[in-house]
């Protein structure tokens, strides 16, 4: 029998044992509740013992990590918490009861609209809720509080993946300007050699370890599945003297890359492509995309192989950059609808899928995923630091969505629920390919100089 089943039973249990207690003054447990304004009290709501016994059991459940809980007359469910990383304050019995009902879904909903306030260490408490529910019984409901609610994702069609990417990227450039790197407008993990240096120096180092894993040399024609603000093809025209052909299906995001390529007299090196992926066409020595294969959709991977198995000459060689998993699972409900439509970070062996059926060879991966939670880290600072100007525009509740988005993906990093991938590959019968690891890693002072110039 499913946790959830058990939970129904236990508080009609409950809920009879309170009846036969109070007799007929009991009142029934309300279930369909108008909606109370985003974070007020309803002062028409008491809070009875059921409420606090499942706000109690719905702690228990989640490993009862050191946090305060209130409900909406403001006193606390437990008599004491010691050293508390959080207090969460519950403004009606709905928000509670939707926490219990789809708890992937609405948390981040209720914390966005104010339904549930939030006082504390946002990213602290995160990883320790994930901690708490990855030691948990597999079968536990709120083993899924925050990631893996079964769900169905958004199909990534070519007018779906358009709508996707709209979305998200397209919601103006301006506001991303505000917090990622000022030089290259990298949306990707950066690379942190040494621990102290900015996010800037970090971006760049991590174009030269990409650029210096595809091996790049003047001449080489390169093309590019999912630009971004089209920063990569720049840095690859620019310091390392190739062609790069870019495609990209947002079209704020191309605008940008065009303006910028003009700024710094590269449109003759670098072609942005307002296209999906799909449409490639032409031979190219190198293939890379870096951060769009969390979009393109599990049921795509075969297509995108044997797009690359079309583009790519015979000893061309690629790399492919994700977001990804130790295991095959869905996205969080709530990230997937509100924040990243039809994304899903992918497994090895679903990454896999890319190349088996192909020809194509794997020849190196890497995770850093301990760069990206450092990358998150001075993401959510620099957002943070910009709240005045992105609230004025965008609202409070974006601020608290993004914000959720952002400490969340942190946490996640850091406590192993997501990874970061770099793989390498080739075509098969390429024997062009280099005997060890050393091109991928410059001198120490070759590497000083790089960020000194970054």
């Amino acid at each position: 029998m499913s946790a959830n089943m058990n939970l129904d039973k236990e508080i009609a249990a409950h809920r009879s044992n309170e009846v036969t207690q109070r007799g007929t003054k009991s009142q029934a447990y309300p279930v369909n509740l108008p909606e109370t304004p985003a974070g007020a009290a309803s002062s028409r709501q008491f809070v009875t013992p059921l409420d606090r016994w499942i706000a109690r059991k719905m702690m228990d459940l989640v490993g009862n990590p050191p946090v305060v809980v209130r409900l909406w007359d403001n006193k606390q469910v437990f008599a004491k918490v010691e050293n508390p990383v959080a207090t969460i304050t519950y403004r009606n019995r709905k928000a509670l009861i939707k926490t219990v009902i789809d708890p992937d879904l609405y948390w981040g909903d209720l914390y966005s609209s104010g339904e549930l306030e939030f006082e504390g260490d946002l990213v602290r408490f995160l990883e320790t809720i994930v901690y708490n529910l990855n030691s948990a019984e597999p079968s536990n409901l709120f083993r899924r509080f925050i990631w893996g609610i079964s769900h169905r994702p958004s199909i990534n069609s070519h007018t779906k993946s358009q709508e996707n990417i709209y979305h998200h990227y397209d919601i103006g450039n301006d506001f991303y300007k505000l917090w990622l790197d000022r030089d290259h407008m990298q949306y990707t993990c950066a690379y942190f050699p040494d621990p102290a240096i900015s996010l800037e120096q970090a971006q760049a180092a991590k174009l030269h370890h990409v650029c210096r894993k595809l091996q790049l040399k003047p001449g080489d024609q390169v093309v590019e599945a999912g630009c971004g603000w089209g920063g990569l093809a720049r840095f690859m025209a620019k310091h390392y003297g190739v062609r790069v052909k870019a495609y990209n299906i947002s079209k704020e995001q191309v605008e940008f890359a065009r303006q910028r390529a003009a700024t710094e007299n590269l449109s003759s090196r670098v072609e942005y492509v307002l296209d999906d992926y799909r449409n490639i066409d032409g031979k190219y020595d190198v293939f890379v995309s870096v951060g769009m294969l969390e979009h393109v959709g599990l049921g795509n991977y075969q297509e995108l192989g044997r797009v690359i198995q079309r583009c790519m000459k015979p000893e061309g060689r690629g790399l492919i950059h994700s977001v990804g998993r130790n295991r095959p699972m869905k996205m969080n409900a709530w990230l997937e609808r509100r924040i990243f439509p039809g994304a899903h970070p992918p497994s090895i062996s679903e990454i896999m899928r890319i190349f088996e059926s192909n020809d194509l060879s794997v020849l190196d991966i890497e995770n850093l995923r301990l760069h990206y939670a450092k990358t998150l880290d001075c993401w959510l600072e620099r957002f943070e630091a910009q709240r005045p100007e992105i609230e004025a525009s965008m609202g409070e509740g974006f601020i608290r969505a993004w914000r959720l988005y952002l400490a969340g993906t942190a946490s996640s990093f850091r406590i192993g629920d997501l990874q970061l991938f770099q793989v390498v590959f080739a075509n098969s019968r390429n024997n062009a390919i280099p005997s060890s690891r050393a091109h991928q890693y410059a001198a120490k002072a070759a590497a000083k100089s790089e960020l000194a110039n970054a």
